[in-house]
């Protein structure tokens, strides 16, 4: 038999055989792996840092965005998609909320605490809301869309978010500020010099001895110290 055909069909070096010292076991000496081929193997068995918890968040919301649209009556494509759709997928997303939002008529409208369960629907906070358009905005870019043409950036959205936030307060009783700026003061100081001028006597002057005035013969003239403080505030 050809030994070429045994075991997968790899012939084997007859100077590379060596029997063991009490068997008759045939081991093949194998060459140990340069630096090279083990800094490759390195490499290929080295697992890609996995993604962070916003890029899988918005790569599940983008996901959930497309199916709604596939599962559109009619069915919509992304191109034909308009800031008005995107209402009502945040619409279509309130049967799925947990937040409790009572209506004009219930008895804890305006209430933050109520004190007892009631039947008013559960729905997508505010906030839940305004972080996935985040998300759903910088998602349709990253996939081709441009930003001029982005419906998570419409107005309308924008102004429909504006209501939840507002309708929500008012229901629930709990107030969204918006956060203040810092503000960061910067304080300037000039400091003067003092400058002393002394003029000398003209010779014969009336200060020789003949009843003048010695303050004739020199004057000084002190500045003093100024100090000016100007604070200049400005808004981060």
């Amino acid at each position: 038999m050809d030994p070429a055909s045994v075991e997968g069909g790899a012939a084997t070096d007859p100077n590379s055989i060596n029997k063991g010292p009490s068997s008759g076991v045939v081991i093949a000496s194998a060459t140990p792996p340069t630096a090279s081929q083990q800094g490759v193997a390195g490499e290929s068995s080295s697992s890609p840092a996995p993604p962070s918890r916003y890029e899988s968040q918005k790569r599940r919301d983008w996901n959930t965005f497309l199916q709604y649209l596939k599962n559109h009556k009619p069915p919509l494509t992304l191109a034909r998609c308009s800031g008005a759709h995107v209402i009502e997928f945040l619409k279509y997303l309130d049967q799925f909320g947990k937040t409790k939002v009572h209506i004009t008529g219930c008895p804890y409208f305006g209430h933050p605490n109520p004190p007892a369960p009631c039947s008013c629907p559960l729905k997508q906070a505010w906030g839940s809301l305004d972080a996935l358009i985040g998300r759903l905005r910088a998602a349709y870019e990253e996939n081709g869309g441009r930003p001029e043409s982005n419906p998570f950036a419409a107005r309308a959205v924008r102004i429909y978010l504006r209501e939840v936030r507002e309708g929500q307060a008012k229901a629930r009783g709990i107030g969204y500020e918006k956060k203040k700026r810092k503000r960061s003061t910067v304080t300037t100081t000039a400091v003067g010099v003092n400058v002393s001028v002394v003029t000398a006597p003209a010779d014969g002057g009336a200060g020789s001895g003949d009843g003048g005035d010695d303050s004739a013969g020199g004057t000084a003239a002190n500045v003093g110290t100024a100090t000016a403080a100007a604070v200049t505030t400005t808004n981060v």
